[in-house]
């Protein structure tokens, strides 16, 4: 096949995969009327499902299966996709680097994209170098970590970092950015403004969500991932070449791959445009050694050749000779990190003693040694969650826990009758549960508290029952007293104070979200209580 069409075939590839996954990110939530559904869930026990494979890249993404093997000691769902791909590898070399990756296909985008580097500065950008040896070293790093229990993976991965990155920081900060305009066009005079703000929120609502989202951390997201497509212009698809671990997973195999760079010395001028466009800095030019471990499978080399001096064949060979240059200090240091790792991550004890009190998980979370061994910190849950509650943490969970899942009840709530969280968590950290287990069980996930020093009626300052009123138990976990206190003036007030029954509360943080007390809620809800772990409990024998 001529070089032209291999580079038109994986154009088109990167496109169809790049705009898949944009697809299933858009499909991960709710469609609008979810009040609806909602109401059927709650007459028939119907359980709310997203109709999209929302987590078919996940389960493509073989370091994500691989960590949660050695880290979880299962063998996940779906995760037969990632064993295809590992033997696709084995065959064809890094083809899901230059054909699939939609993180690699943004990155050689954007680095075409008015290129910094031109001529002779992209020949010497495209040498190896080096860095490239980092990568392997964070490998070692992550996989070493995950059989010694920490599974940091999620941090690094490609798909993790991608989805993780669009999800809480760049969609959302488009949506709210967009919503802000057709506010201001809708509160405009002139009557076309408004109609097209109406139009214009009904067509891009669906793409960025319904109402206004946020999400703790996210400009640090958003600057993680704006960062990583800067150095583009340092150097093209430096995070490929440099830092992606998933990347250096499928060169280690791709080097028993029967796709072979075929080079003609003689035919060569060292013209070097093979080089200049070269993705991965394979050394593609004749009279050096190709690093197949780096080649990207883009074809660039093939297709720019002006002599035909090169070309790919498949040849069932032995390995070659050359092995990954990966390093002895990039081993070593990688062997020692990974160690180092999980006993940093467990002296702060947060793991193995009661953890922060308001740490609480979603509904259907496992016990928090094996969450946090199995947890991607992709923030899939935290994307389809439809009230917004769900979030990524900073110290509540330690070092081991950053960026896994929590619920901030002030920012939203557990809706009662939802269970969309665990149905598409992609490596079970949070189990798949029905409407009907959560309910009936019930499955705890906190316990609600009333601050007596705050709370309207019992501080004496006027009459107030939204907790009890919101409280969706049946029968409600959140009951009231009358009784006489002390009002604002020194006379007495007739009020109904409000009163938690832990036998019934689940936790959902309804009557903290709904609180009329701003600031600081009236009524707060803590882990303690949740029925994940028997450590953290209230009430003795519960």
């Amino acid at each position: 096949m001529k070089a032209k069409h291999l580079v038109w075939i994986r154009r088109i590839s990167q496109t169809f995969f790049l705009l898949l996954f944009f697809l299933l990110l858009i499909e991960s939530r709710l469609p609008q009327d979810i009040y609806l559904k909602y109401s059927a869930v709650l007459s028939s026990e119907v359980d709310l499902r997203i109709g999209w494979p929302v987590k078919f890249f996940f389960q493509l993404d073989p370091l994500v299966w691989l960590s949660s093997l050695l880290s979880g000691h299962q063998l996940i769902k779906g995760f037969w996709w990632a064993l295809g791909l590992l033997l696709l590898t084995f065959s064809l070399g890094r083809i899901f680097c230059g054909f699939i990756c939609p993180l690699g296909t943004i990155h050689h985008a954007v680095g075409r994209i008015k290129p910094a580097l031109k001529g002779e500065r992209m020949v010497r950008a495209n040498q190896k170098t080096p860095s490239q040896k980092v990568k392997y070293f964070l490998l070692i790093t992550l996989i070493i970590a995950a059989i010694m229990g920490l599974n940091l993976v999620g941090l690094m991965d490609p798909i993790s970092l991608l989805f993780r990155s669009l999800a809480l920081a760049i969609f959302p900060g488009l949506g709210v950015g967009l919503k802000e305009v057709f506010d201001a066009m809708a509160s405009s005079d002139i009557k076309i403004l408004y109609k097209l703000s109406y139009t214009a929120e009904v067509l891009v609502s669906p793409v960025f969500g319904y109402g206004y989202q946020a999400f703790r951390t996210a400009w640090f997201i958003g600057l993680i991932f704006l960062v990583i497509l800067f150095l583009n212009r340092i150097r093209p698809r430096f995070w490929c070449r440099v830092l992606c671990p998933l990347g250096a997973l499928l060169g280690l195999c791709s080097r028993v791959s029967i796709l072979r760079l075929e080079k003609d010395f003689e035919k060569c001028t060292d013209c070097k445009l093979c080089t200049k466009g070269c993705q991965g800095a394979a050394s593609p030019i004749p009279g050096q050694d190709w690093e197949n471990a780096e080649c990207v499978v883009c074809f660039n080399c093939f297709n720019a050749c002006p002599e035909d001096a090169l070309s790919f064949k498949l040849r069932r060979s032995r390995p070659l000779n050359k092995r990954p240059d990966m390093g002895r200090r990039a081993v070593l240091g990688g062997l020692a990190a990974g160690f180092s790792f999980p006993l940093l991550g467990r002296l702060d004890g947060q793991v193995h003693k009661i953890s922060d009190p308001r740490l609480i998980r979603p509904p259907g979370s496992l016990p928090e040694r094996e969450l946090l061994r199995l947890c991607q910190r992709c923030g899939l849950c935290m994307k389809v969650c439809p009230t917004n509650v769900i979030n990524p943490t900073l110290a509540e969970a330690g070092m081991a826990g950053f960026w896994t899942p929590h619920l901030i009840m002030i920012q939203g709530y557990c809706e009662y009758t939802c269970t969309l969280c665990g149905s598409v968590c992609p490596t079970g950290a949070i189990k798949e549960i029905s409407v009907k287990e959560k309910i009936e069980r019930p499955i705890i996930i906190g316990s609600a508290y009333v601050d007596r020093g705050r709370c309207l009626p019992w501080s004496g300052n006027a009459p107030c029952i939204v907790c009890h009123e919101h409280c969706p138990t049946s029968p409600k976990a959140i009951y009231l007293r009358k009784d006489i206190v002390p009002g604002p003036n020194g006379k007495p007030l007739s009020v109904q104070l409000p009163y938690v029954d832990l036998k019934k509360c689940v936790g959902c943080g309804i009557c903290e979200y709904k609180c009329p007390v701003k600031g600081r809620a009236a009524i707060r809800t803590i882990a303690a209580g949740e029925s994940r772990s028997l450590k953290n409990q209230i009430l003795l024998g519960f």
